[in-house]
């Protein structure tokens, strides 16, 4: 499913909150993992616990995409440190690959659009982490100074969200994901 932007990644919320309950999903499926409210794209929903289990086992390892557009221009030593890893609550991140995108993504329109500063550039970056850590990403962006602006999880292993549009999702065999 291509979860959109300000939807929470569960079927229950309180009231106002907009949940995944409000898609025409299969019955008695849940999200392998999350995506916070604030962020978009790519996530799994599975029936099978077991295969669910070993999909979010941390010792599994499993890379994770995400194309993030940053508030400024990061150099390359600035990614060189997030590569490395950095602390963000007293814990440091795993090694991960980074790095800056030539081109603005074809992403689909978000509603509500980013902010827009004219005296402030921003520039989208790819980070493939095989950890999860609540707003990982996020908070390694504003570690070295340059806050997130948007965040959409394009990949799981092998697995795309293929041009899906916000709210869609498609069946997949677990072949296309490992």
């Amino acid at each position: 499913m291509y979860k959109p932007f300000g939807v929470l990644s569960q079927f229950t919320g309180e009231v106002g909150q907009r949940t995944l309950s409000e898609f025409s999903l299969p019955p008695n499926v849940y999200a392998v993992g999350r995506l916070d409210k604030d962020s978009e794209g790519l996530l799994l929903l599975t029936d099978d616990g077991p295969f669910k289990h070993r999909l979010l086992n941390p010792k599994s390892h499993h890379r994770k995409t995400y194309w993030v557009q940053v508030e400024g221009i990061p150099s390359r030593e600035e990614l060189n440190v997030l590569q490395r890893g950095v602390v963000i609550k007293g814990y440091r991140t795993k090694s991960c690959s980074v790095k800056m995108l030539k081109n603005t993504p074809d992403l689909p329109l978000r509603y509500p659009p980013v902010r827009f500063r004219k005296t402030v550039p921003t520039s989208w970056i790819e980070v493939i982490l095989t950890e999860g850590k609540n707003r990982q990403v996020r908070r390694m962006t504003a570690s070295i100074g340059y806050p997130t602006l948007r965040l959409v999880r394009t990949k799981i292993e092998n697995l795309s969200f293929e041009k899906l549009q916000p709210g869609e999702w498609r069946f997949i065999r677990r072949t296309e994901i490992l």
